[in-house]
């Protein structure tokens, strides 16, 4: 999965969800120790852990 594809799919799970809620992704991306906690701080989501391949985000509250 590339870089661009990775953050579509984290768009498309935090939808999802409701606020406050955490998910658990698994990204086998090489960009993804950096990517997704910038995509956390980009868009005010909460980078949980991140223990790669394995990352678990709350969705922000509003």
């Amino acid at each position: 999965m590339g870089c661009g594809e990775l953050l579509l799919e984290l768009r498309a799970r935090v939808a999802g969800l409701r606020p406050g809620q955490v998910f658990e992704l698994i990204a086998h991306d090489l960009g993804a120790p950096a990517d997704i906690p910038a995509w956390c701080r980009l868009t005010g989501h909460t980078l949980v852990s991140q223990e790669h391949p394995v990352y678990r985000i709350r969705r922000k509250e509003s």
